[in-house]
């Protein structure tokens, strides 16, 4: 599905991260009505699901990879397609890990965090050709042939809980994507969610006041607050309905950007 060489009108949303992102709760028969302006980048082979690496097609779940659940990139993008003008085509492409740090995506010392992940998580880094980072920017560069990269969405945090050094790290990772891509940061912000609250019961919810601090560090980085986002019982993960509510405030957030962005360029 190539039609869209170049296209101005087909936006483009990078999306990486840990479980969360990846999608953790089962997707119902709700979430699986393509919607005709929202298609996802496969990052990998699914040959079940009838995708190839490389292919773009409706983005019904799974987003990531073959086998993941319902992740806050669906509700985003649904929520974007219904809000932006119908000659806009919305596209996500996701490549997440679940329970990996932030250092899996640094492009210069990953291997020294390969070599100590869990034999569990080395099946999901290895779907990846070993490299998620050099997944996303190969993917990233083949979707920059059809439209424009719009945004930057992470959902990860969970498992550097209490690394008051996360947000310096996660600047490195996005000034990394802008320069691999020829990105310009003011035209591609961050988004990045909260972990599961303390309201809910977040067993990493602490972390939170870390991810508070990231627009300091980057600042075109916004925060995706998650209260209210249901999870489910290990407290780390959110439910199916979460997940649609969480995805829906990316989505509210891009779309006031995306405005911004507009009457800043009249």
């Amino acid at each position: 599905m190539n039609a869209f060489a170049q296209n101005p009108n087909f936006y483009i949303f990078l999306c990486f991260g840990q479980s969360n992102m990846e999608g953790n709760a089962k997707f119902e028969p709700q979430d699986t009505t393509a919607v005709s302006r929202f298609k996802v980048l496969e990052a990998v082979d699914c040959p079940d699901l009838g995708r190839k690496k490389g292919e773009w097609y409706p983005a019904v779940p799974p987003l990531a990879r073959c086998n993941t659940g319902l992740t806050p990139a669906d509700y985003f993008g649904r929520t974007l397609v219904a809000d932006l003008p119908e000659n806009i085509t919305v596209g996500v492409i996701n490549v997440s890990v679940g329970g990996c740090k932030i250092e899996l995506f640094d492009k210069n010392n990953y291997q020294s965090y390969v070599s100590t992940a869990p034999n569990w998580m080395i099946n999901f880094i290895k779907s990846y050709d070993g490299n998620p980072y050099a997944r996303l920017v190969e993917m990233a560069k083949l979707a920059q042939k059809d439209g424009v990269i719009k945004g930057i969405l992470m959902h990860q945090g969970e498992s550097n809980t209490g690394d008051a050094q996360w947000p310096v790290k996660v600047k490195g990772v996005y000034d990394n994507l802008l320069q691999d891509l020829g990105l310009n940061a003011k035209a591609v912000p961050l988004l990045a969610g909260e972990l599961v609250s303390k309201e809910e019961g977040g067993a990493c919810a602490s972390m939170n006041a870390i991810i508070a601090k990231l627009p300091k560090t980057i600042p075109t980085a916004h925060v995706i607050p998650s209260e209210g986002c249901t999870a489910v019982p290990d407290h780390l993960h959110f439910t199916a309905e979460g997940y649609r509510k969480l995805g829906k405030r990316y989505g509210e957030k891009m779309l006031a950007l995306l405005k911004i962005q507009k009457s800043s360029s009249k």
